[in-house]
């Protein structure tokens, strides 16, 4: 149901870094509710593997 590692590591190299945003984006959705695609996109039901799916879909920029 996530999506592929190999996809989202892609887009974020580190896997560590890729943890702690997906925790932060996730506790954002959770907090003001504003998601970046719409409910019937998203493959997921839990704020966890949306924001991994977000990451997937290159929606989350990480600046170095």
């Amino acid at each position: 149901m996530y999506p592929s590692i190999d996809k989202v590591l892609n887009v974020i190299p580190s896997k560590y870094q890729l943890v702690y945003i997906v925790s932060k984006r996730a506790n954002q959705m959770k907090e003001t509710k504003h998601y970046q695609m719409t409910d019937k996109e998203y493959k997921n039901k839990k704020n966890i593997g949306r924001a991994l799916e977000e990451v997937a879909e290159n929606l989350i920029h990480v600046e170095e």
